[in-house]
C-alpha cells in the first residue's frame, strides 16, 4: 500500500463515489510523471544539440507543472468541486499526452526522453482512468 492509499484512508469524510485506488494511482502517477519531465528537461539542457531540444524542454516543464498541480489538487478533498477536479485532470492528461508524443520522437537518440515518454504515457492512462470514475 502507498502512502496516498494509506493517507486516502485516514481521510475523516466520505471521499463520495471516487474509486480510491484509481485515485491513489492518478496522484501517484502525477508525482513520477513531474520528477521524471523536470529531470528529462534537465537533460535536455545538458545535451550538445539542446536548440534541437527546445520544444521537448518546455513540454517536458508544462508537463511537470501540471502534473504537480493536479497531484495537489487530487489530494485536497475539503470542500471538493467536481468541475475544476476534472479540468485539472482533463488538463494533466492533455499534457502528459504531448508530452510523451514529444519525447518519443527523441527517444531513439536519447534514453531520458524514452524514459519521460513512459511516464507521461503511465500518468495520461492513470488520468483517463480515474475520468471515467468522476
Amino acid at each position: 500500500m502507498t502512502v496516498t492509499e494509506v493517507m486516502l484512508r485516514t481521510y475523516p469524510k466520505s471521499l463520495g463515489n471516487v474509486d480510491e485506488r484509481a485515485l491513489a494511482r492518478c496522484i501517484d502517477a502525477c508525482v513520477e510523471c513531474a520528477q521524471a519531465c523536470t529531470a528529462c528537461a534537465d537533460a535536455c539542457l545538458s545535451e550538445e544539440m539542446v536548440a534541437e531540444l527546445t520544444k521537448c524542454i518546455r513540454t517536458n516543464l508544462d508537463c511537470a507543472d501540471l502534473c504537480a498541480i493536479t497531484a495537489r489538487v487530487l489530494s485536497r478533498h475539503t470542500g471538493y468541486d467536481a468541475n475544476i477536479t476534472r479540468a485539472a485532470v482533463e488538463a494533466c492528461r492533455s499534457a502528459c499526452r504531448a508530452c510523451a508524443d514529444e519525447c518519443e520522437r527523441h527517444a531513439d537518440m536519447h534514453e531520458h526522453c524514452r524514459v519521460c515518454a513512459e511516464s507521461c504515457r503511465r500518468c495520461e492512462q492513470a488520468c483517463e482512468e480515474l475520468l471515467r470514475s468522476l
